[in-house]
């Protein structure tokens, strides 16, 4: 098998991963259980009530660009939105850090 052929083998599971992560990232809001207690949960679990409640209170050290994974105003739509240019930025940055680490 010459190198060429790996190159494109390579390059078929690249972008094949790329359309399911853009796939699960446009079905995600319609999927996603509209009563989630991941997180949420675990941290009442470990951390005393009172404190999770301060922690709360203190508010992030900055303010997200589209809180909830969404985009304000506009539904189902801009959750849509928001999901595929978060899945198109982590992929970038991912892309980004394998050219570097190669070289």
């Amino acid at each position: 098998m010459s190198a060429t052929m790996s190159g494109k083998q390579n390059m078929k599971f690249l972008y094949a991963g790329v359309a399911i992560a853009l796939l699960i990232s446009v079905l995600a809001p319609f999927l996603a259980s509209s009563d989630p207690d991941g997180l949420e949960s675990a941290a009442f679990g470990v951390i005393d009530e009172a404190k999770l409640a301060a922690m709360e209170e203190i508010g992030p050290v900055f303010e997200s660009p589209m809180p909830d994974y969404a985009i304000e105003g506009m539904g189902k739509t801009g959750e849509v939105t928001a999901i595929v240019i978060g899945t198109l930025i982590v992929l970038a940055i991912g892309f980004g850090l394998g050219k570097v680490m190669k070289k």
